[in-house]
């Protein structure tokens, strides 16, 4: 495993993103708790959670208890573990996502959120996505007052904008260390966001990595590659190895700011894409990736 920094933490380049295993089609909890072991077997130490990831509305937290039990229940060392979640939006039960960036709602859920994963203070708590019923401003100040407290270590944002980074930067100083925006072979408008990142030494941490790239026999019905997938699927032919290897790998070339995190809902799924991590493009197969890259 290779490592980056974020929160002040080396932290495996590979993050596994949680949200798979408490949300619709999740797996028993048996599954869901062996996905995150196996996380922890291939030397994963980044994990990605929110509040908000659950399926009923009634279960609020469900994915941040699910990893405080898995980590509970591992059996090894997991102190150097970094579990980053986020607050900030909601989901009623009917398959919808809401969002709630007031700043009372925000001290609110961060402490139950520290209360739910078992921790005197969370390490990395994320804004999970701007409000625009409120001022940007006034929710990151909750952020703000937050690491104040003591609540929260680090402080990142999600779904954000060039102008909102350097705003939430402004607010929150050296406590600002990510921004998790979707970013993928398929989708790659928020290079500017990463850009900016590398400038500015925040963690870039992609969410919906492998967008554009079919799904495998690890993870569910076999799929025909997309138009820009296909490049993927010839390299990884060529390397014996899975499509999702070569994206996370590819991701991992785009800048040393990228932490991906992909999800997972079974423990084949996560070590497959924690192999990504040792694996190397050479200049002509990156080469052949950009030339795939969408209109």
């Amino acid at each position: 495993m290779r490592y980056r920094t974020v929160a002040n933490t080396a932290v495996s380049v590979i993050g596994l993103g949680a949200m798979p295993l408490s949300i619709e089609h999740r797996p028993d909890e048996a599954r869901a708790v062996a996905t995150v072991h196996a996380a922890l077997d291939a030397g994963i130490t980044l994990i990605d959670t929110a509040d908000s990831y659950h399926w009923h509305a009634d279960e609020a937290g469900h994915n941040e208890l699910l990893i405080a039990r898995a980590l509970a229940t591992y059996g090894g060392d997991t102190s150097g573990v970094l579990v980053a979640t986020k607050g900030g939006r909601g989901r009623p039960g009917d398959g919808s996502w809401t969002v709630n960036g007031s700043p009372a709602h925000l001290k609110r859920a961060a402490g139950a959120s520290a209360r739910r994963l078992g921790v005197e203070a969370i390490g990395l708590y994320q804004l999970h996505k701007p409000d625009p019923g409120v001022p940007w401003a006034e929710s990151v100040g909750a952020l703000r007052e937050l690491l104040d407290a003591g609540t929260i270590r680090a402080a990142g944002i999600s779904n954000v904008t060039a102008a909102q980074i350097h705003q939430a930067r402004e607010i929150l100083g050296d406590g600002l260390v990510s921004v998790q925006n979707r970013y993928s072979p398929a989708l790659r408008a928020a290079e500017p966001e990463l850009r900016l990142c590398a400038r500015m030494g925040l963690a870039f941490l992609p969410w919906s990595p492998l967008g554009g790239i079919s799904r495998s026999a690890l993870d569910g019905p076999p799929g025909g590659p997309s138009s820009t997938g296909t490049a993927f699927h010839r390299i990884a032919a060529g390397r014996g190895v899975s499509p999702q290897q070569i994206a996370l790998a590819w991701l991992l070339a785009r800048s040393p700011a990228v932490l991906p995190v992909p999800g997972a809902s079974r423990p084949a799924s996560i070590t497959d894409s924690a192999a990504a991590a040792e694996l190397r493009l050479s200049p002509e197969e990156l080469a052949q990736l950009e030339e795939a890259r969408p209109a």
